[in-house]
């Protein structure tokens, strides 16, 4: 059993090409979704495919923000878990 730290959301990683990659696959979906929707006279479905394509876009644009960044220091599997705390009582 591993121990927890407290300090898992700090040293998480963020698989960035899967998610990129899962943002094109639903831009894709959500643009198809929207031409499709209008052309079958459904306004309100393809303007929700639609909203959901600009959150899509900008979802993409953070991570291809994040991924041009590169990479920033990360613990190895060398750097020993920080000490659990002590009591606080």
């Amino acid at each position: 059993m591993t121990m927890r730290t407290g300090s898992e959301p700090v040293t998480a990683r963020s698989p960035l090409r899967m998610r990129f990659w899962l943002s094109v696959w639903g831009v894709i979906v959500t643009v198809a979704g929207t031409v499709a929707f209008a052309l079958a006279g459904r306004p309100g479905w393809a303007a929700a495919c639609a909203a959901l394509w600009l959150i899509t876009i900008i979802d993409m644009a953070l991570i291809l923000k994040h991924l041009r960044e590169g990479p920033h220091y990360q613990p190895g599997r060398d750097v020993p878990p920080y000490p659990p705390p002590g009591d606080r009582w």
